[in-house]
């Protein structure tokens, strides 16, 4: 039995945040279901998703791994399920079925290979041969490619994302363990197979180039849209490619980061959600006015200042962090400038020391869990500037898209991001062609509703 699971610092990690995620959502399920009628079922179902997803983090043995996998897409359908005479729910579903048939089947495909390789289907044993493995070996590239499309799908990357933004309609619990738990075992899955990843950049570069067009495009998007629900599944497109952007750029304690303080917000957000009409208010009644150019532009040489002090101080890995980190605080000191009072400079040193102190805390944890990731692969400065160069657009587009709006060429921008830029209406006809799924005109009437809602 000890050949086929496995427990390790990394792994405690997890099982600690899957511990306090599925608590948390399971007394919010008790009491947001009170009084439906399949309440019984819905819980089964939860218990059911949280224990193949131990199950599968537990596992040290290929087919265990797999169908652990497998099992918590299956448990995931009866959650999606729940309200199963909603049309979008059937859509969104039906098409997270699809995906996720289609990614087991790539799974599958790529334990194969592995075994054919190393004639093992222990996990430590073979990531043990791959960290000792000689370059060249087309069956591994071609086992590392697959893994990076299993963890791309997985993660709900474009232009396969459509089922994750539509499946709003399925209880907020749902949203919640979907959002804050379900969708990074894409993630995980990389981390935990590592130095297969790292064996192959064709897989590296792959997955840095899809991930970080759709951290851009979902990004924006999410900037266009009204509904909090849609704009924070959009958000989770987003921070779901810049964690794979991450695990690509070989910042894996980063990625493990983002991971957790991801998890626990997107849970609290969703679960909150409820509450997003009396932050709007409070948010109108302040009439707080956005800030300005200039603000931007002291917020960003100070964002400058504390992670340049940083790096000399503690050091920082990439160039590409380092501009994330300075793009995080500027974002976050602005708003301490657009009010022109006497305690402005009273709020801009306070944000000043909050920002300082996430440095610090950034630091220390990058400390305390560095021991326990896989060890990290080489980045190419070109992979480094690229997604470096990448982050300065987004944020450049994002102000421009806040700002400049109402000019033409902007405004043709706008309008296309907030279309989703057709993406998933493709993706939609072509799952529903390879697909049919039952209830077809239901389905169809689902996804006029949910091109119209969705924006």
């Amino acid at each position: 039995m000890l050949t086929f699971f496995s427990l390790n610092a990394f792994k405690l990690v997890l099982l600690a945040l899957i511990a306090l995620l599925g608590l948390v959502i399971w007394r919010y399920s008790a009491v947001a279901l009170a009084g439906e009628a399949d309440k019984p079922r819905f819980m089964r179902a939860l218990a059911i998703t949280l224990s193949a997803v131990v199950f599968t983090l537990l596992s040290n043995h290929l087919v265990f791994f797999g169908l652990g996998w497998i099992a918590i897409s299956l448990a995931l359908q009866q959650l999606l399920l729940f309200y199963p005479q909603r049309p979008r729910a059937q859509l969104a579903a039906h098409k997270k079925a699809l995906t996720a048939r289609f990614s087991e089947v790539l799974l599958a495909l790529t334990f194969t290979l592995i075994y054919l390789q190393f004639g093992t289907a222990n996990i430590t044993e073979i990531n043990q041969l791959l960290n000792m493995a000689q370059p060249g070996s087309e069956m591994l590239h071609a086992a590392a490619v697959l893994l990076v499309i299993v963890a791309l799908l997985k993660c709900a990357q474009l232009p396969l994302h459509g089922w994750l933004i539509q499946v709003v309609e399925a209880p907020t619990p749902v949203s919640a363990l979907l959002h804050a738990g379900i969708i990074n075992l894409g993630g995980i899955l990389l981390l935990l197979f590592a130095p297969l990843l790292s064996y192959s950049s064709i897989a590296t570069n792959l997955l840095l180039v899809i991930a970080l067009c759709s951290t851009l495009l979902a990004a924006l998007i999410m900037s266009t849209r009204i509904s909090i629900k849609v704009r924070l599944a959009w958000s989770t497109v987003a921070q779901m490619g810049l964690m794979l952007v991450e695990i690509a750029l070989g910042l894996y304690t980063l990625a493990l980061l983002h991971l957790l303080a991801h998890s626990c917000y997107k849970a609290y957000a969703f679960l909150h959600s409820g509450n997003a009409v009396n932050h709007y208010l409070a948010a109108q009644l302040a009439q707080q006015t956005p800030p300005r150019a200039w603000h931007w532009l002291l917020s960003l040489l100070l964002a400058v200042l504390l992670v340049s002090l940083s790096h000399s101080l503690l050091g920082l890995s990439s160039l590409s962090s380092a501009v994330l980190l300075i793009l995080a605080i500027t974002v976050l000191l602005a708003p301490a400038l657009n009010i022109a009072d006497r305690r402005r400079p009273l709020r801009l040193l306070v944000a000043s020391a909050y920002a300082s102190g996430l440095l610090m805390l950034y630091f220390c944890l990058k400390a305390l869990l560095s021991p326990i990731m896989p060890s990290p692969h080489s980045v190419t400065i070109a992979a480094d500037l690229l997604a470096s160069l990448a982050f300065c657009s987004l944020f450049v587009l994002a102000l421009l898209l806040r700002y400049q709006s109402h000019r033409s060429g902007m405004n043709k921008i706008f309008i296309w991001l907030n279309a989703g830029g057709y993406l998933d209406e493709w993706a939609t006809r072509v799952t529903l062609k390879i697909w049919p799924c039952n209830g077809r005109k239901q389905v169809a009437a689902g996804e006029k509703a949910t091109m119209q809602e969705v924006k």
